[in-house]
């Protein structure tokens, strides 16, 4: 699908189809030895959504996107995109489905930055070896689209790491993928970084799922927001419905006060120690 120059566009997966992207995750559990991490996750994306993954540290946020991009299989139940078992796919066809941002950089010392960007297209190859014209296309696109054209030929083992973390995005965006896994994406990023990746994000046209630490981030940018604590989701549905503050005190233990943004309209949040907290 052709887009006007200058839209965001990582246009269908490879094979001149339109993107789809229907995600479902079916009673989802995962256990590590005797610990059960997940237990029973249910979940459906619908082609396009954006979804935010959000609970505290260790509620299974980061465990359910792997689950989600096969690095880990679940231990009961499975995750379909567009009815095909993630799990059970070669990995070459998943990754021409499924592109992933993790929260650190990869170590590629000897590439340089139009290298690590341009690994995103091998699951694309013929075969035959070395990159098409499109190949060098996309990669010249996506280099521009994250504000990398200036420093493509620099070695990426001397980037900052907010810089590396643009890279990977830009490797990510390069696979063309049906759905986008964002495991805390902002991380290294400074406060323009951080909107313009996620406001690229939006503009895909494809189902992204997000694991975001701010919450207020996570209420300004997404559809739908999963709450998910110890294992088990919480809340499942619009940010103005799933933020509820006594959801969130329950969930965090602390106390929330909610208002709206002026700009957006979308819900607010400060964060209090309640006066119960030794350190208050």
């Amino acid at each position: 699908m052709s887009r006007k120059p200058g839209a965001h566009d990582t246009s269908s997966p490879g094979n001149g189809e339109a993107a789809r992207g229907s995600l479902v995750a079916d009673a989802v559990k995962f256990a590590a030895g005797e610990r059960l991490i997940l237990d029973g996750i249910d979940l459906t994306a619908r082609p396009g959504e954006k979804l935010a993954v959000i609970g505290p540290n260790g509620s299974g946020k980061s465990t359910f996107l792997r689950c989600i991009y096969a690095w880990h299989r679940p231990s009961v139940g499975a995750v379909l995109l567009d009815g095909a078992n993630l799990a059970e796919l070669r990995a070459i066809e998943r990754a021409r489905r499924v592109s992933v941002l993790t929260q650190e950089s990869e170590s590629r010392p000897s590439l340089s930055v139009a290298d690590v960007v341009a690994l995103g297209r091998l699951p694309h190859g013929n075969g035959l070896g070395g990159a098409s014209a499109e190949d060098a296309a996309i990669v010249a696109r996506m280099l521009a689209l994250l504000g990398l054209t200036e420093i493509a030929t620099q070695p990426f083992a001397t980037l900052s790491g907010g810089e590396a973390q643009r890279a990977m995005f830009a490797r990510a965006l390069a696979q063309q993928p049906t759905l986008l896994v964002l495991d805390e994406p902002t991380n290294h990023l400074d406060v323009r970084h951080q909107l313009e990746l996620l406001n690229i994000a939006s503009g895909l046209g494809i189902t992204v799922i997000a694991t975001l630490h701010d919450i207020n981030i996570a209420a300004r940018w997404c559809d739908r927001i999963c709450l998910i604590d110890r294992g088990k989701v919480r809340g499942l549905g619009p940010p103005d419905q799933v933020l509820a503050p006594e959801l969130l005190a329950s969930v965090y233990g602390v106390a929330v006060d909610r208002d709206d943004d002026p700009r957006t309209g979308r819900p607010r949040f400060s964060f209090h120690l309640t006066t119960s907290d030794p350190a208050t």
